[in-house]
């Protein structure tokens, strides 16, 4: 059965927002990698200065949650405060994930299709017809 966590999107203080949350709540990161960690990729411009420093993916556990977040690029654009929460959902299967993304997506905005990430997860993101942002993750190698 699947399971969602609140996806938090930012506009350069990521870090700052979840060191907040982390001292409100409690607990470790189990990661916080920033867009410089990312492997080159010959598809993409190279990275400002700016956005190499920027936070691409951050989890913090709180309870039977994980808070998720991470910051827009010069490549993404600003978030729109309102509409910089996402509802992240994670499958037990890419059967799963397919089975939720096409279901969900139908009549919206898919616009990153599912497919293998270099983080090891077969992933995707879609804004459904009522304007509400999801991801879909299924992890290869599950996580501790």
């Amino acid at each position: 059965m699947a399971y969602i966590n609140p996806y938090l999107l930012f506009n350069g203080n990521c870090e700052e927002a979840f060191l907040f949350y982390q001292s409100v709540f409690g607990g470790e990161f189990p990661y916080m990698g920033k867009f410089k960690d990312m492997p080159a990729d010959d598809n993409c411009p190279p990275l400002t200065a700016e956005d190499a420093e920027r936070v691409m993916h951050v989890s913090l556990p709180i309870g039977n949650t994980i808070l998720m977040g991470s910051d827009s690029n010069s490549q993404s654009g600003d978030v729109v405060m309102g509409a910089n929460v996402s509802i992240s959902i994670n499958t037990e299967s890419r059967a799963e994930a397919d089975k939720i993304f096409n279901g969900l997506s139908a009549g919206g905005n898919a616009f990153m299709p599912m497919n293998d990430t270099f983080w090891g997860a077969y992933f995707g993101m879609f804004i459904d017809k009522f304007g509400i942002h999801w991801m879909v993750n299924f992890d290869e190698v599950p996580q501790q």
